[in-house]
């Protein structure tokens, strides 16, 4: 059984040098790599911690802030700053003066860093521009804007290493020095040095220039999804090792890893993706079709169910995306393990044919008081994994399979839906869990073998409501009911409690805070399900506030988001890490929901859905190798949006979609 431990840490934030604190205030980080090397530049505006500070990390290798290779240990990031000093002063950024950007016509990713002193002006560019090497470069142009000439020396270095060059600059010229950090993963040290020239790689460009660009002339949103589409490819190993929440948790899960291959799909990185997916086969799912989460195997009491349906729905979508039918083949065993391994009977509820176990979509277990039970989302996903199964198997000439799974998805579907006694819905909406006897678990109690502090909700008095939950809105975003029905309509009303429970800074939290054993406060990726749902019900003003709210966070500027906003406690939980699934739900909502574009197995179905403010939207994909290039303007007056496709208007049918082209079966 899993013990209370397992949820416990002991990275003290106060302990060592500021630098160490993954949320220094109105702190941000832009994350760049190739696959070989991850690094993340901080900016720390408001003066706490390095103003300007370079993390190099080695993406195989998952680690805390502390233990990144460029943080020394008195000094933090200090040593990367960079500094100049000019007759006899020594000047470097200033917290608060600095001007921290994505140079977003670079043909790499890039950040821009601008800051100004004793007369000079200092741009400094970092980016990852090699594909087979792992190298970060950071490109320093030094402008005198002086009228005289000015000599001067530049410094950087990492930990007790320092380079230096002097310069000497006439009146209004300028310098441009190349600064490489190299990875040596083997001894786990990153050397710096001078490089002659900024380095150049066609093969790199070809990558970044290869993925897809998504327009809607509107500047936040266009900057999340550029952002997101810039980073989430580098929290990427070229193995495949993937930080659930990196310096957080140092551990993987099939859940979060399934939901970032799809993004990568969606965004034509399909190199990556299919890296993901094939390690996922290889080592996160067992022969007997077990998942791996936080890089353990479970017990049947506590395996997470919704990770088979999550992978199998997400890999049926990349086949139909990419064609490459070939992966499923070459791993038909592990797939369909997969797929049969939630109807074993040790899951069956035998008089609702639902699945049950003690474990919960957030993790929560037994010691925080999850009951035996029918848990909603381990239903939705395993059925729609199943219908994604079958339609794998189908593809790949596994009839008896096919008719089995579609069997097996329709029933658990009608079981949760329809069951006069275990339906997973009531006039709320639809409900968390029920009990083996039909009943809601409405509450938890914590035993005492979770060792909850007494400052977080769980660990004080109760009563600690299990709903509402934000799970609930998936069954909707992922159309598994309509989403203009009456019960969609409830399960959203029903989740507005969530919104700014016991905080006010915005966001939903997971689920009901009184039920919550770690720190409260307002998740992106939980806020994304919810914005999902209510963009596919037509509640547009939902939409929006999910996105304002994560444009006045702090990570707004580098479009990177933590885990939760509000007050961590910090031991015995993990300091608070940059969450890869944000970028990936970014990535489902843009390209799945707004635009609409879903492959199916007899053709890519595109049906549009502009929240209101947005009058249209262009994108630029790629699916089965070909690009498709994509307009959409707002209809007028109840009228569907007008589509255009390759420079021709598609006439959509009366559900506002198309269907783009037949597709062969491979």
């Amino acid at each position: 059984m899993i013990d209370g431990s397992e949820h416990f840490y002991h990275d003290d934030p106060k302990v060592g040098p500021a630098d160490v604190r993954t949320r220094l205030q109105d702190v941000e980080y832009f994350f760049l790599g190739n696959g070989l090397i991850q690094a993340a530049v901080q900016w720390a505006p408001a003066g706490e911690g390095t103003p300007v500070g370079l993390l190099v990390m080695n993406p195989d290798r998952l680690r805390k802030k502390r233990e990144a290779l460029t943080m020394d240990a008195a000094a933090g990031l200090g040593p990367t700053l960079l500094r100049l000093s000019v007759g006899g002063r020594e000047f470097s950024p200033v917290a608060g003066r600095v001007l921290v950007r994505w140079e977003t016509a670079a043909p790499v990713p890039t950040v821009t860093v601008r800051w100004a002193a004793a007369g000079l002006q200092v741009t400094e560019r970092f980016s990852c521009p090699l594909w087979a090497r792992p190298v970060v470069c950071r490109e320093v142009t030094v402008k005198n804007s002086r009228r005289v000439r000015v000599a001067c020396e530049l410094a950087t270095g990492v930990g007790a290493k320092v380079i230096r060059r002097r310069m000497v600059l006439a009146a209004g010229a300028g310098r441009l020095l190349t600064i490489g950090y190299t990875l040596a993963p083997k001894v786990d040290r990153v050397a710096v040095a001078f490089l002659p020239r900024p380095p150049q790689d066609a093969a790199c460009r070809r990558f970044w220039r290869s993925l897809a660009r998504v327009r809607f002339g509107q500047p936040r949103l266009d900057h999340f999804f550029q952002a997101s589409r810039a980073q989430l490819p580098v929290a990427v190993s070229r193995s495949g090792c993937i930080d659930g929440s990196i310096w957080q948790y140092n551990l993987e899960w099939l859940r979060d890893q399934s939901m970032v291959a799809l993004a990568l799909t969606l965004i034509g990185a399909t190199g990556p993706a299919t890296t993901i997916f094939t390690r996922l086969l290889r080592q996160f799912v067992t022969p007997e079709g077990d998942t791996l989460d936080s890089s353990v195997q479970r017990n049947p009491a506590e395996v997470e169910l919704d990770q088979n349906g999550l992978l199998l729905c997400t890999l049926k979508d990349y086949v139909l995306w990419t064609g490459n039918i070939g992966l499923v083949r070459q791993h038909w065993a592990k797939v369909a393990a997969a797929a049969e391994f939630p109807l074993r009977a040790v899951f069956r509820h035998e008089a609702s044919g639902l699945l049950t176990n003690c474990r919960e979509f957030w993790e929560r277990h037994h010691i925080h008081g999850i009951q035996p039970g029918m848990e909603l989302i381990y239903q939705v996903y395993v059925a729609h994994g199943l219908a994604a199964a079958a339609v794998l198997a189908r593809l790949t000439g596994h009839a008896t399979e096919a008719v089995r799974w579609d069997r097996e998805a329709e029933r658990l579907k009608t079981a949760l839906l329809t069951h006069p006694r275990f339906r997973m819905h009531d006039a709320r909406g639809f409900i968390k869990r029920r009990g083996l006897d039909g009943s809601v678990q409405e509450t938890v109690t914590a035993e005492p073998s979770a060792q909850l502090p007494a400052a977080v909700p769980l660990g004080g008095p109760g009563p600690h409501y299990l709903n509402p939950d934000t799970s609930a809105a998936l069954p909707i975003a992922l159309g598994m009911i309509p989403a203009k029905s009456p019960l969609a309509h409830r399960t959203l009303k029903s989740m507005e409690i969530l919104w700014n429970q016991d905080w006010r800074n915005g966001g939903y939290g997971r689920y009901h805070v009184s039920s919550e054993p770690d720190s409260p406060g307002g998740w992106p990726f939980a806020s994304l399900f919810v914005a999902r749902a209510a963009l596919e019900a037509g509640d547009d003003a939902k939409v929006w506030r999910v996105l304002r709210w994560l444009d006045a966070v702090p990570g707004a500027q580098a479009g990177t988001w933590f885990e939760f906003y509000g007050r961590r406690l910090a031991p015995p939980f993990p300091q608070v890490g940059i969450v890869v699934w944000n970028w990936a739900e970014l990535i489902v909502l843009y390209v799945q929901h707004i635009l609409g574009v879903r492959p199916q197995e007899h053709g890519v179905c595109i049906r549009p859905r502009l929240p209101a403010g947005l009058p249209s939207a262009q994108a630029t994909l790629t699916i089965a190798g070909r690009r498709l290039t994509l307009r959409v303007r707002r209809g007028r007056g109840g009228k569907s949006a007008k589509i255009t496709v390759n420079g021709r208007v598609r006439p959509a049918g009366p559900d506002g979609q198309i269907l783009l082209v037949a597709r062969a079966k491979k």
